[in-house]
């Protein structure tokens, strides 16, 4: 899949792009099913909310999961990636997260390659997320914001989060989000299930609580040119993954044979 020179552009302006209805039904019926799967196992890749129950989200399922496993190769995911950071990439990071109804959490703002220069000394930020999204995304059920430009201003200075939530964050404090959004707003990100969303790691997001009856799944992959590879191992390989191989992409049929197979 190529990305056209507006696109590009566009990218490199904001610090993200949305791409609409990238994956038809039966393959999103095959990623739901999937994340079922994974959110109802008891293991440690699997974190829950603060009351011991509710998924909140799911490291490294393509290592054990064949759908997932697919998705990570998918050409649609990977080559326009390949075309943003100039070169082949690796797979960084695999979660599946999930926004519960009513009981989802929130997301502080914070920027991943804080995260990824701090806990695992990736050298530059040379690496971004793609979001799928499993379900569709409204205003209701917890969408991630985004402030646009904020990309261009590098590594803020962050705080260690261990108590808001059950998974522990690099955050940014109150009067730098502030001025970031005066500058340059929110984007909500909603889109139809199906839809992919591509932002640059310094991105500042986050995500409000979902207090609605509607659970909405994102799955993100957080993609890093090779040669940029993490120089620290101090987080489990389950999160911060050490197969620094280039991915190579399946065919862009992968998922639709699985929904197939279901079907039969």
């Amino acid at each position: 899949m190529k990305l056209s020179n507006e696109q590009q552009a566009a990218f490199e302006e904001r610090g993200y792009l949305m791409l609409p209805d990238l994956f038809a039904a039966p393959e999103l019926d095959a990623l739901r099913r999937a994340a079922a799967e994974f959110y109802a196992m008891d293991r440690q890749e699997v974190v829950r909310e603060k009351d011991g129950t509710t998924a909140r989200t799911a490291f490294a399922a393509h290592t054990y999961n064949e759908t997932f496993r697919r998705l990570g190769r998918h050409p649609r995911l990977v080559e326009p990636v390949q075309t943003l950071l100039g070169g082949p990439v690796y797979m960084h990071q695999y979660k599946v997260n999930a926004k519960a109804a009513f009981d989802g959490d929130v997301w502080q703002w914070h920027q991943d390659y804080g995260t990824w220069a701090r806990d695992d000394a990736m050298p530059e930020p040379r690496a971004m997320n793609i979001a799928v999204f499993v379900d569709e995304v409204t205003e209701f059920n917890g969408p991630l914001w985004l402030i646009p430009g904020s990309h261009a201003e590098g590594v803020f200075e962050a705080g260690h989060d261990v108590a808001t939530t059950s998974y522990p964050l690099w955050t940014l404090d109150k009067a730098t989000v502030a001025r970031l959004v005066d500058r340059g707003g929110i984007y909500s990100a909603k889109g139809a299930a199906g839809s992919m969303l591509m932002f640059h790691g310094n991105l500042v997001h986050g995500s409000p609580p979902n207090m609605s009856p509607f659970p909405r799944t994102i799955v993100y992959l957080s993609l890093c040119h090779v040669e940029n590879h993490i120089r620290q191992f101090k987080r489990p390989e389950w999160i911060a993954h050490r197969d620094f191989a280039p991915i190579e992409c399946l065919g862009d049929d992968c998922l639709a044979e699985l929904a197939v197979r279901a079907a039969e």
